[in-house]
């Protein structure tokens, strides 16, 4: 079956840089577009991050954009989001999905999920 195993998250002082990455088996990976999201609590799961089957395109929510980035690797069927100036209100946890189709912003245009992995930024 299909899995996307997060890591990479953890405790970051403000200014702080962490590097996610994502793992995916049980599926062609380089079939999929790939997409951040995370979600803090008492919040609505918020769009990050996105980039295309062989990553010739990638987006970014307006709040990280200048400061994260994605990419992929096809041949580790792994994405990665490399995020410098972390702020405190990064402080989430974050997810990788699948797209069959074009990304979007959109959770429900997303058909599989990881289980999340922590991201905590202190001031």
């Amino acid at each position: 079956q299909v899995q996307l195993v997060e890591s990479g998250g953890g405790l970051v002082q403000a200014g702080g840089s962490l590097r996610l990455s994502c793992a995916a088996s049980g599926l062609h990976f380089s079939s999929y577009a790939m997409g951040w999201f995370r979600q803090a609590p008492g919040k609505e799961r918020e769009f990050v991050s996105a980039i295309t089957w062989i990553g010739g395109s990638t987006f970014y929510a307006g709040s990280v954009k200048g400061r994260f980035t994605i990419s992929r690797d096809n041949a580790k069927n792994t994405v990665y989001l490399q995020m410098n100036s972390l702020k405190p209100e990064d402080t989430a946890v974050y997810y990788c999905a699948t797209a069959a189709a074009p990304p979007t912003t959109l959770p429900d245009n997303y058909n599989y999920w990881g289980q999340g992995t922590q991201v905590t930024v202190s001031s």
